[in-house]
């Protein structure tokens, strides 16, 4: 392993049990599931961080997270307060070898072992989503294992089924950087959306107004920790769509005024207060949208079924996680998420992801394509879209 490539998470073993849909196990000609487990490589290469895991899906439901690595990059963005893609794509290009053959080596795999190579193919900076896709489709090709091209945002609405038992269906809360967005999770491909981000996610706002606030880029753990302590009622934030009906977002209005807040503080308590205060207006704003989410959840699903799952970076954050348990308790549902080193971009759950796909019979042609775009729920993105779609598609 080079020395010089910094590691997040590395020989990380972990089990959970699933449920039995989709079944799982690899299919034979007949379409039977075959009472053995499917061991995937996974790669991740959508924004900021590199990442390489081999996952196994036991024909019972088991998974089994046998390595995963990830080399950050936030030293190498710092100095532009945000993610650069061609730096993004450069390092990828860079780290993406070393990563996969220490993913096989720690889990003890060899290549002639795997099942089968699954790669995020979108949505993200395309850049960085060329370069991991190109490489699993080289090892795919070179191996002779089928392809999966994973959807980035399906692999987070399964990266609580890494670690726990999780069934389909359940409601999603995906809250990252990039995304914001809630949906009716039914089975392998089958998804609803009930709500989405209309501007920002709430992760974007979470680093910008850090950033504003003197915080380092990646600026949303710190901004956590800076907000210990602070006032969240002092300063007085904007509230996005007030009266507005449905289950979508926006936090565009409250970064902008947050950030021309921390323009006019001067001491540290001004700072924590200010922090405080974007933390509970992010996490009020989304945990009322959940309460919607749920109602409309539990009319189209029986009571056994009221299951919610939080997934991506800022399902990391301690305040939104006790607010959204307290908020299950009170609607009576059961409460999901990642551990924490599997919310933020990670390869594992674009593993499992690819898993779950293959044990359906499902994989990919060699010349399935980077995509920029690509929306869980394509027939609603098309059909009542949040943004204007463009030449590169509707946006998630």
């Amino acid at each position: 392993m080079d020395p010089r490539v910094p590691m997040r998470i590395t020989g990380a073993v972990m089990t959970a049990h699933l449920d039995h849909s989709p079944r799982t196990g690899a299919r034979g000609e007949d379409g039977d599931s075959l009472p053995r487990p499917l061991t995937v490589l996974g790669i991740e290469t959508s924004c900021d961080e590199t990442a390489a895991a081999v996952v196994r899906l036991d024909p019972g439901g088991g998974v089994k997270v046998l390595s995963s690595a990830v080399r950050t990059q936030g030293e190498d963005h710092a100095p532009f307060g945000g993610v650069v893609p061609e730096i993004a794509a450069r390092a990828h290009v860079e780290t993406i070898e070393i990563l996969a053959a220490q993913a096989l080596d720690e889990a003890g795999v060899t290549r002639a072992a795997l099942d089968g190579v699954a790669a995020t193919a979108g949505p993200g900076l395309v850049g960085g989503v060329m370069v991991g896709l190109a490489f699993a489709k080289a090892a795919a090709l070179a191996l002779g294992k089928p392809l999966v091209a994973v959807n980035h945002l399906e692999g987070h609405a399964v990266s609580a089924r890494l670690a726990q038992d999780t069934p389909y269906p359940f409601l999603l809360l995906l809250v990252s950087g990039g995304h914001c967005q809630l949906l009716d999770v039914r089975g392998v491909g089958v998804r609803r959306r009930l709500g989405s981000t209309v501007d920002d996610a709430a992760g974007e706002a979470f680093d910008k107004i850090g950033v504003a606030l003197g915080l380092t880029y990646p600026a949303g753990p710190a901004l956590e920790r800076l907000a210990e302590g602070g006032d969240p009622r002092r300063f007085p934030l904007p509230v996005a769509l007030k009266g507005r009906a449905g289950c979508d977002f926006s936090f565009s209005g409250l970064k902008t005024a947050a950030a021309r807040l921390a323009q006019s503080l001067h001491t540290d308590d001004d700072r924590r207060d200010l922090a405080a205060a974007v933390q509970a207006a992010i996490a009020g704003q989304l945990v009322t949208r959940t309460a919607r989410a749920m109602a409309l959840f539990a009319k189209d699903h029986g009571p056994g079924d009221r299951r919610f799952v939080v997934a991506g970076g800022v399902a990391a954050n301690t305040h939104l996680r006790t607010r959204l348990m307290d908020l299950c308790q009170s609607e009576g549902f059961s409460f999901a998420a990642p551990p924490l080193a599997f919310c933020t971009d990670n390869a594992a759950m674009i593993a499992l992801a690819g898993a779950e796909r293959l044990a359906l019979g499902l994989s990919d042609d060699l010349d399935a394509p980077a995509r920029p775009r690509w929306p869980l729920d394509e027939a609603a993105a098309a059909a009542t879209p949040t943004h204007r779609p463009g030449r590169k598609g509707a946006k998630a």
